[in-house]
């Protein structure tokens, strides 16, 4: 072998290593950036990809896919001075390759110290009492300034959760003696209430019972009435009927009106409580000729129907 045929196989060879060098693959989901003697000129996608060797090299790999990131445990002074330890979640993606390569140095750790530096500020502006019931709100406030301050290294922040927040153990324990207190409170004011509600109720009840009793006095009292109004209405007609009778020269009339008279008084006097024994000065000659007159007049009114 000459020199010529040594020399047409290091022209192949490096023929070879020439396209070997420009060819290059880029797996899917990953993104290369091209250095052109140290200067950015492209960005390689996913597939084969051809640059020009020896001018032109890789200059970053990045990877396009979400990314998930811990966020290391840390303590938070809240505004009410409680201190609790705190950890987290972030999610994010690169969307500009470049930017993501040649804005910042070492994203993961900038993304971090980002992230750890807002905990702090969102969460040692609010209570304790609102850190632990309003997570989402601080996740929310979270993202939206990371986010923000992210966007210029090419990366889109989509979430960032707080994993555990965790208060010292002594407020634990004074918390849950507070919720227990206010618990039993609830409590006191639930069964106060329902003592409250049932003495209502039954004065409410006692008040009706007593319109309704007075409404049946009212109406006994108007039947009372009613019936002496009926009594005396019949007295005054019998009375009345009494004097047509004497008028027109019918002695009978009278008889019957003393007896009628007599007999109820004799009634009155037998039914007394404290008459046992009861002398009367009567005549009986009175008494029978009461009583004939009535007979009188009995036989009197039969002849009249007849």
């Amino acid at each position: 072998m000459g020199g010529f045929g040594l020399f047409a196989i290091m022209l192949l060879v490096f023929a070879v290593l020439m396209v070997f060098m420009s060819v290059k693959s880029v797996p899917q989901g990953m993104e290369y950036t091209v250095e052109r003697f140290g200067k950015y000129t492209a960005t390689l996608t996913p597939g084969l990809n051809i640059i020009m060797p020896i001018i032109d090299r890789i200059g970053r790999k990045l990877n396009m896919m979400e990314q998930v990131l811990d966020v290391p445990s840390q303590e938070v002074i809240t505004k009410d001075n409680a201190m609790v330890r705190v950890d987290g979640v972030i999610f994010y993606q690169i969307m500009d390759a470049a930017k993501a390569a040649y804005e910042v140095n070492f994203l993961d750790v900038a993304v971090i110290n980002l992230v750890m530096t807002n905990i702090r500020t969102v969460m040692g502006s609010m209570d304790l009492d609102e850190l632990l019931s309003r997570r989402d709100e601080i996740n929310a406030r979270l993202l939206n300034v990371v986010d923000e301050a992210t966007s210029p290294w090419g990366i889109k922040v989509t979430r960032i959760e707080i994993k555990d927040i965790a208060p010292p153990k002594d407020l634990v324990d004074s918390m849950a003696r507070q919720m227990k207190a206010e618990r039993e409170k609830r409590a006191q004011i639930l069964e106060a209430e329902g003592l409250r509600q049932a003495e209502i109720l039954k004065a409410e009840g006692l008040k009706q019972g007593a319109i309704l009793d007075a409404e049946g006095r009212k109406e006994a009292a108007f039947r009372d009435a009613e019936a002496r109004e009926r009594l005396a209405e019949a007295e005054a007609r019998a009375t009345m009927m009494v004097s047509e009778a004497i008028s027109k020269g019918d002695v009978q009339a009278i008889n019957y009106f003393v007896a009628q008279k007599y007999i109820e008084s004799l009634k009155d006097v037998a039914s007394a409580n404290n008459s046992k024994l009861i002398f009367m000065p009567l005549e009986a000659s009175s008494v029978i000729g009461a009583l004939g007159g009535i007979g009188e007049l009995a036989k009197e009114a039969l002849n009249k129907k007849a």
